[in-house]
């Protein structure tokens, strides 16, 4: 048994994805409604983080496949929050198709500008998967992956710092919020945004990536893990930021090889900087991977904000430090 999960496990980030079809006539509810003069400790809540992920991870979406109608409305939510909080696309439209894959498929991309006339010019891309595995095998009269833990969590995280810094603006480096498709098929919306994005030559600092976020771990004197923990500094200086021991080491993580296994992989090989996703699924706190009980109702929507609330000065901090902090030790 132990093994048979070991291997099952391991297969946590090989693979994810989604694409998408032309527009559906469905109407897709408008993002949560903003508070002003909120401060970063309760920037997010449960209640909000419950809305996003109660739609993203709804059996409306049929678990977001690729090339689904499911996934179609995903995308438009996804575009409808970059409008309302200031999130501009970062291409001629928020969707950036998939080269690499054969059904129509889009990442969705936006940009929010950085503030310093310099430093405007380096950039930071913060994504995470939003793409699901679809419909499966029937289990108990219900055939929808919903794929709340995965990953409606990392896209609910980056929706809410698109939200924060889309706002506030408080950025000096230019921030790429991207969303992206097909990765249940082989990590390609990752491929081909980075492969694209190095054609243009982007002048990439890091990639910051989240994945399977929902729940929380157990008997960790850290709140969540970095993958590739030792191949840069990125815990130390975040944790320097966010003022606690926010970040740590996971050993089944580094066992398991999830460096890569996840979207920030595609980044770290063609631009060879600091690419990293943080993750708080330990391989212990959650029994539903590709299976129908990825369910929003066993997420720990509480615990959800609390990651954004946390994370919000450690990429605020990244993002306006003087100097690249964040740096390669292997």
């Amino acid at each position: 048994m132990k093994i048979f999960l070991y291997v099952l496990s391991a297969l946590l980030f090989a693979t994810c994805s989604s694409t998408q079809t032309g527009s559906t006539a469905a109407v897709v509810p408008s993002p949560p409604t903003v508070k002003s003069n909120v401060s970063k400790d309760d920037f997010s809540n449960a209640d909000r983080i419950g809305q996003i992920m109660n739609y993203l991870a709804s059996d409306e979406l049929k678990g977001r496949d690729s090339g689904s109608e499911g996934i179609e409305k995903a995308a438009q939510y996804i575009e409808n929050h970059f409008k309302a909080y200031g999130v501009t696309p970062y291409f001629e439209s928020y969707r950036d198709t998939l080269s690499n894959f054969k059904k129509p498929s889009y990442n969705v991309v936006g940009v929010v500008e950085g503030n310093d006339p310099t430093l405007k010019n380096e950039f930071i891309v913060i994504g995470a998967h939003y793409d699901h595995i679809g419909i499966v095998e029937m289990e108990n009269g219900d055939a929808i992956a919903n794929g709340a833990n995965d990953n409606a969590s990392g896209t609910t995280s980056v929706l809410e710092f698109a939200r924060y810094f889309g706002t506030n603006k408080t950025n000096k480096r230019t921030l790429i919020f991207a969303l992206f498709s097909a990765e249940e098929k082989g990590l390609l919306g990752a491929k081909h945004l980075a492969k694209k994005l190095k054609e243009a030559d982007l002048n990439l600092y890091t990639m910051l990536n989240f994945e399977m976020t929902g729940v929380p771990m157990q008997d960790k004197d850290y709140f969540m893990y970095i993958t590739g923990y030792e191949m840069s500094n990125l815990a130390a200086v975040g944790n320097t930021y966010a003022k606690e021991n926010l970040i740590g080491f996971l050993p089944t993580a580094q066992r398991m090889n999830l460096y890569q296994r996840s979207d920030n992989y595609a980044f770290h090989q063609e631009f060879g900087v600091p690419s990293h996703t943080f993750c708080t699924f330990d391989f212990t706190n959650f029994d539903h991977y590709h299976k129908v009980g990825d369910e929003p109702e066993i997420m720990d929507f509480a615990h959800m904000a609390q990651l954004v609330n946390k994370t919000i000065p450690v990429l605020e901090g990244i993002a306006n430090a003087p100097a690249q902090e964040v740096q390669l030790t292997k």
